[in-house]
C-alpha cells in the first residue's frame, strides 16, 4: 500500500503531495497502481474524511525506493528484490504448479464421476418392474424427506451412513451397487456467483422408482411416511378400542 511505503521510507512531505510527485515519473493508474479507499466504512462512522490510498505493483514500489536515495529506500528495495526471488524460486514455482494441477485433477475427477453416473442412469437394467414404474417426474431429496416430516440433511445422512450414496465436490453420487438401477437422474442447474457470473452445478434428483426404493429402504429402519404413520396410529387406536 502506498501509505505503508510512505511511512516506511520516513518521507517528510505529506502522503498526497509525495505520491503525486512520484506519479510524475511516469507511473500509470490501473497499470502501476490502483486507487482505493480502505478506511471508508470505519472513518465515515466517526464522521471523518476518508483517506485515499494506492495499491502498488512491486515494480513501482522498487522504483520509488530507488528514487528516495536513502538508507530506508535501499532497505525497502532489497526487501522487494528478495520477495521476487522467493516468488520465482524453482521450489515456489513448482509448488504453485502442483497446486493448480491438483485443482484441475479434482475438477476432472468430479466431471468424470458425473458422467459415469449419468451413463449409469441412462442405461438401467430393463425389467417389467421398470416399465411399470416409468415416469418422467423427478423429485428432489428435500421433497422426499418432507414425506417423512424430516429434512434433506436427515435423509442424506442416513443414505450416506448406509453406503447408498457418497458426496464428492458438493454433489451426491450413488454407490455402484445402486447407480445402474435407474433410481436417480443428474441434471446441471444454473446459478449465479457473487460476482454475477453464471455457472452450472450438477444436482441429483430421484426418479419415481428411486422414491419407491427409498420407501422400502427406510421402512427397514422403522421409518414410515407421515400418511402411513397416521394410518398406523388409527389402527392401534382401533385395536385398543
Amino acid at each position: 500500500m502506498g501509505r505503508d511505503l510512505h511511512e516506511l521510507l520516513e518521507v517528510n512531505s505529506n502522503y498526497t503531495t509525495w505520491f503525486k510527485r512520484m506519479c510524475d515519473y511516469g507511473f500509470t493508474e490501473n497499470i502501476d497502481y490502483a486507487t482505493c479507499f480502505p478506511n471508508l466504512e470505519s472513518e465515515n462512522q466517526h464522521g471523518g474524511q476518508n483517506k485515499i490510498d494506492h495499491q502498488l505493483t512491486i515494480d513501482m514500489a522498487k522504483e520509488i525506493c530507488m528514487l528516495q536515495r536513502t538508507e530506508k529506500g535501499k532497505q525497502a528495495r532489497q526487501y522487494f528484490i528478495q520477495l521476487e526471488k522467493d516468488w520465482n524460486s524453482p521450489e515456489k514455482v513448482m509448488a504453485r504448479a502442483l497446486q493448480i494441477a491438483r485443482k484441475e485433477l479434482d475438477s476432472l475427477r468430479l466431471i468424470n464421476r458425473v458422467q459415469q453416473q449419468q451413463i449409469a442412469e441412462l442405461s438401467p437394467k430393463a425389467t417389467y418392474y421398470d416399465l411399470v414404474l416409468q415416469c418422467p417426474d423427478l423429485i428432489s431429496v428435500t421433497e422426499i424427506a418432507k414425506d417423512y416430516g424430516k429434512s434433506a440433511k436427515w435423509l442424506n445422512k442416513i443414505l450416506d451412513e448406509n453406503k447408498v450414496q457418497f458426496k464428492q465436490g458438493g454433489v451426491w453420487f450413488l454407490y455402484q451397487k445402486y447407480a445402474e438401477k435407474g433410481y436417480t437422474s443428474t441434471k446441471k442447474e444454473p446459478f449465479i456467483d457473487k460476482k454475477g457470473i453464471q455457472h452450472t452445478k450438477p444436482h441429483t434428483y430421484w426418479t419415481q422408482k428411486g422414491r419407491l426404493f427409498l420407501y422400502e429402504f427406510l421402512k427397514g429402519f422403522g421409518y414410515l411416511p407421515i400418511v402411513e404413520q397416521q394410518e398406523e396410529e388409527d389402527e392401534l387406536e382401533k385395536d385398543a378400542g
